[in-house]
Parts: structure tokens; sequence; C-alpha cells
């Protein structure tokens, strides 16, 4: 795990330097955003934000923001460079960090797509991302780490496929025809499968490292839009802001 964040922390911090915005004192601030104002109101009620179980981070830097799922949250401010420096040892500053990290990115133009879509985009996005992954990779077995309910909702009827999830309240339930699977079964779950569509939060909760694999793996959602970019690692997310 410190691998990849020792290199997305260097990599941050050099391309800050070299922008001279280390030197400033500029203000970062992240808070938790209501259910309402992240994704607006889709005709569905089961996004994990509106059962409460996580939330958006939002970094404000010079006007851009950035966003980052993380079940830890709250307020933080402080200059650019002590985010950059912080120690990375819980979710909490891991959301911390990543939503300030593409807030930054997204304010050098470096990236975009850092703020979550709303109403019925996310089913418009499923749709797609069911598309470019038959379209680029064939029919192949899909284990989606993550339940994201219009994603899995737009690759159950095109993909032999098993869906990992966090949530005790999901693992064991059905959804659209596949029976939702707990952490324990991540390993068989990835040796199955032809290919990882994995969620972008991965890179707050620490556990993105078991997905960086041989085999094909995309990352979706806003939280992973700066990590994906720096670190060079395929993104889907075809409705964010």
């Amino acid at each position: 795990m410190a691998d990849v964040y020792e290199k997305l922390k260097k990599a941050m911090f050099d391309l800050s330097k070299d922008q001279n915005l280390l030197s400033e004192p500029v203000r970062v601030k992240a808070r938790p955003l209501t259910t309402e104002e992240a994704i607006g109101n889709p005709e569905a009620d089961d996004f994990p934000l509106q059962k409460g179980k996580e939330k958006l981070m939002q970094a404000e830097f010079l006007g851009a923001k950035g966003q980052a799922f993380t079940d830890r949250y709250g307020d933080f401010e402080g200059i650019l460079e002590d985010i950059l420096k912080m120690g990375l040892d819980n979710n909490f500053r891991r959301a911390v960090f990543i939503s300030t990290m593409n807030a930054v990115l997204r304010y050098l133009g470096r990236v975009e797509g850092t703020i979550h879509c709303r109403n019925q985009e996310p089913a418009e996005c499923g749709k797609e991302m069911a598309a470019h992954i038959l379209n680029k990779y064939g029919k192949v077995k899909v284990t989606l780490i993550g339940f994201q309910p219009r994603i899995a909702e737009s690759l159950a009827p095109n993909f032999p496929l098993r869906v990992l999830d966090l949530d005790v309240d999901n693992i064991g339930a059905k959804k659209f025809g596949v029976t939702i699977e707990g952490p324990e079964q991540t390993e068989a779950a990835i040796d199955w499968a032809d290919f990882l569509a994995v969620t972008g939060t991965t890179v707050v909760n620490g556990s993105i490292e078991m997905f960086l694999r041989e085999k094909p793996y995309l990352f979706y959602g806003t939280t992973i839009a700066g990590a994906a970019y720096l670190m060079g690692w395929e993104r889907f997310c075809a409705r964010s802001h």
C-alpha cells in the first residue's frame, strides 16, 4: 500500500513545487456533502450515499473542486504543503489527500470529471461503461469491486458477473440476479475474472494495490481521477463534471 501513496505524494509534491504552489499559504477545505448536494435526486434509492454509509469529501483549491468517497469524514483546513506531507494512515487522511489532489490537478487543467454525476447520469454512465467494456474487451467475465448499483445493473445482463462489496447490508443479497460477495472472496473473484471493474474508493480505503493486476482492469468514479492520471491507470467516468 505504502508504495502507491508514496509515488502519488512525490508526484504531487514535485508538480506543486514546480508550479510554485507549495510556498503559498493556500487554503484547502474538505467537507462532507449532503446527498442532495452530491447526486441530486436519482429515482433509485440504493446508492451508498443515500444509505448513509459513505459521504463525498470535497476539497476546494483556488476555485477548483475535487471529491473523494469515504466512510470517515470531517472538515480540514491547511496549506497544500501540509497536506502533501501528511501521514496517510487512515481513511479520513487519505480522503483529504485524494480530494485535494483531485482539486489541485483540476486547477492545473490536468484532469476533468472531479465532481460526481447527478440525477439520471449514473444510469447513463452504467450503460456506457458496459458498452465500453464490451467493445474493448468482448464478453469477458467481469468482477465488479464495489457495489455501484447502476453499474451492476448494466453489467449483469451483458457479462458473467461477480460483485464484491464491503457493506454488510449488501453482502449475501441478490441484486440484478447476482449475489453480492464479501471481501473474503476477493482473491477467488479476481482469479475467476478476465476483467476487473474497480471502484476508485479503493484509493481512499487503502485496498487499491490488491487490484493492480496483470489482467485488464479499469477504475471508475471521481475519487480516482487524479491518481489515475498520475499513475497511468485506465479510468471510466462518463458523466462526471
